[in-house]
């Protein structure tokens, strides 16, 4: 076994773990240090990869800025704990059905790549230095650029919809009280 696999393999499990640990925690201040641990994890695999500036970049955006912000809106709202939902009847069947197909795909990929051996791509400029990721962003993948800034726009714009106050302070028809 190499010293590469040595390293990677306890930090991949680390950072499966830790996603599974993030979707089945119902408390979500320990979902978000899940988060965390995820995002720490997945920096070091970018730094074995050769990839410095996305590790930094990972560990600075994600882990800081971005964790921060998820816990001060939580604190802000507080909901610690999620509350128990009410599932409608389909969507746990559809779940199954869905996350089965994945599976199944995954183990697709997985056996057709295992049939053609390659080696790990090699790294040039391109992939490592700051001004070049920005260059490439902004040149070759600008469309995917924006459509991403569209959808984080509508999410804070969704976001702020439904933290208003006066749609927190009206209950609906059905739940108010009679007198």
């Amino acid at each position: 076994m190499s010293l590469g696999l040595m390293i990677f393999l306890p930090i991949a499990i680390i950072a499966v773990c830790s996603a599974i640990g993030l979707l089945a925690s119902r408390n979500t201040i320990y979902a978000a240090l899940f988060l965390i641990i995820n995002f720490v994890t997945i920096s070091i695999l970018y730094f074995i990869l050769g990839a410095p500036f996305i590790a930094l970049a990972q560990i600075t955006i994600y882990a800081g800025s971005i964790m921060v912000l998820f816990l001060f809106v939580i604190m802000l709202i507080g909901t610690e704990k999620l509350p128990r939902s009410n599932a409608l009847p389909w969507q746990k069947p559809a779940a199954i059905t869905l996350s089965s197909l994945l599976l199944i795909e995954c183990a697709v990929l997985i056996y057709k790549q295992a049939a053609k051996p390659t080696g790990w791509p090699e790294l040039t400029q391109y992939m490592t230095s700051p001004t070049e990721i920005g260059l490439g962003l902004f040149n070759q993948y600008l469309l995917p650029f924006e459509i991403t800034s569209i959808i984080l726009l509508v999410a804070v714009v969704g976001a702020i919809y439904l933290t208003r106050p006066e749609r927190i302070r009206k209950k609906p028809e059905n739940q108010r009280e009679e007198r």
